[in-house]
């Protein structure tokens, strides 16, 4: 039988402070604030996007773009999974040629999802450039990606997993480590 415990990383105050600095570094690496598209990818993505564009327009007083992405069918693992697969749609009403595309998501993991992120956006038109921002990077890269903006780093070990709580979609923020292992 396995036995889960949890600790607590990050609380609401933490997550907070990580996407305001996140949103300055975006704002220092990109100058032209006006060509900045954030994409946050679904579930947790999204609202983390959200979050960063708010901050961003309290900065610089400018708005950026923001969209959405399902990356469900462009996974390679969407047919080995176990659920059926809940799709929520895509959310990209701007245009994204020549942009400064961000990626946002929750963790940094495989690399697997941002490949698959990737794979759907070429269906939209071509970013001049895009960027990667996540909230924690857990390491265990399975493709060769890296973020450019991160919360935190978090590295993780077999057995350990990540867990992010958003108040948008959990009516919490927290980050928290989860250790399964078996009971003996």
């Amino acid at each position: 039988m396995l036995k889960t415990k949890q600790k607590l990383i990050l609380g609401h105050s933490d997550i907070d402070r990580k996407i305001i600095r996140i949103s300055h570094e975006i704002i220092e690496k990109n100058i032209n604030v006006e060509d900045i598209f954030l994409v946050g990818i679904l579930s947790r993505g999204e609202p983390l996007a959200k979050r960063i564009q708010s901050k961003i327009k309290k900065i610089t007083n400018q708005d950026v773009s923001l969209g959405s992405l399902d990356i469900t069918f462009h996974r390679d693992d969407f047919r080995e999974r176990l659920v059926v697969p809940q799709v929520k749609g895509t959310s990209i009403d701007d245009d994204i040629n020549d942009k400064v595309l961000i990626l946002v998501d929750d963790v940094l993991y495989t690399g697997r999802t941002i490949r698959a992120a990737m794979d759907e956006l070429n269906s939209f038109g071509r970013p001049s450039k895009i960027q990667l921002a996540v909230l924690v990077d857990r390491g265990h890269r399975e493709v060769p990606i890296r973020a450019d903006f991160v919360g935190a780093n978090i590295p993780t070990h077999e057995g350990e997993h990540v867990k992010v709580e958003l108040k948008e979609i959990d009516k919490t923020d927290s980050v928290s480590l989860l250790n399964h292992r078996a009971n003996k």
